[in-house]
């Protein structure tokens, strides 16, 4: 049996259809925690057996993975920034949000621990004592979806970041992954998405500081680009792998990724308001 006649047969219903072109394909502009923790690595070869659809990630920093959707150059985003991405749908740029999986952020820190924060569940208080201290912060600085919650927890422990910080905050503009390098060869505190780091290898002296606080719960949603602002959007396609992600496969393919038997992510794709 051909590749192209199995595929075909594999399909089942009406909300996946008939994918008989090989170089049928989608762009998906979506955060680093989606690509660095491996997730896309196990989803979107499922996602092509079932559909012969094939998702090219254009990996970024939310707000960058935004601004590409704006600019139409993605058919797709699929980030975690709830109020980005509501603001991206009232402004017309995307048709509907919708609400696929969470998981949490976790404070980053060396073993030595010199703001004497380790253990702890309350991020304002741990926030606190790493600016009063003086401890070394690596923040990623890039406009993502973890800057972002990363400044709300500074505006939550009534620090005003632009105003205090020194050389110990380095913004570095970069990804995930560069962050956690950096803190891990400078011995510095930073906050990550919990799937990241668990799919971090260069951890060095770092470890796990603080967990648990509510406020670091972290949620993800998928947009589909508006094709009335940008005719080109593969809207049928891009609204294929949508729907997959949010049916009950897709929702548990996302829940059977797991390194070392941890789940990096929680599907909620069903959870009104998230």
């Amino acid at each position: 049996m051909g590749l192209g006649l199995g595929l075909a047969l594999a399909l089942s219903g009406p909300a996946f259809a008939q994918a008989p072109a090989s170089d049928r394909f989608i762009t998906v502009s979506s955060t680093t925690s989606t690509t660095d923790s491996g997730l896309f690595t196990h989803l979107l070869p499922l996602f092509k057996a079932k559909t012969g659809i094939d998702v090219r990630v254009v990996s970024q920093g939310t707000g960058q993975a935004l601004d590409t959707g704006r600019r139409g150059d993605a058919d797709v985003v699929f980030v975690h920034a709830r109020a980005q991405e509501l603001k991206f749908v009232d402004d017309g740029f995307g048709v509907e949000r919708k609400p696929v999986m969470y998981n949490d952020f976790v404070l980053i820190g060396p073993k030595t621990d010199p703001a004497g924060i380790k253990g702890g569940k309350d991020i304002v208080a741990a926030l606190k004592s790493v600016q009063t201290k003086g401890a070394l912060f690596i923040s990623r600085g890039d406009k993502s979806g973890t800057h972002s919650a990363e400044l709300n927890l500074w505006k939550a422990a009534g620090i005003e970041i632009g105003q205090v910080k020194g050389p110990w905050y380095r913004e570095i503009g970069q990804g995930m992954g560069a962050a956690l390098n950096m803190a891990s060869a400078q011995g510095g505190y930073v906050l990550s998405d919990r799937a990241t780091w668990l799919n971090f290898k260069n951890r060095g002296d770092l470890e796990i500081v603080v967990e648990g606080d509510r406020r670091l719960f972290n949620q993800y949603g998928v947009i589909l680009v508006n094709p009335a602002k940008h005719p080109h959007v593969k809207k049928a396609d891009g609204q294929t792998f949508i729907d997959w992600l949010v049916s009950p496969e897709g929702q548990k393919a996302i829940s059977d990724y797991k390194i070392g038997g941890a789940s990096l992510f929680f599907p909620n794709a069903t959870q009104p308001g998230a």
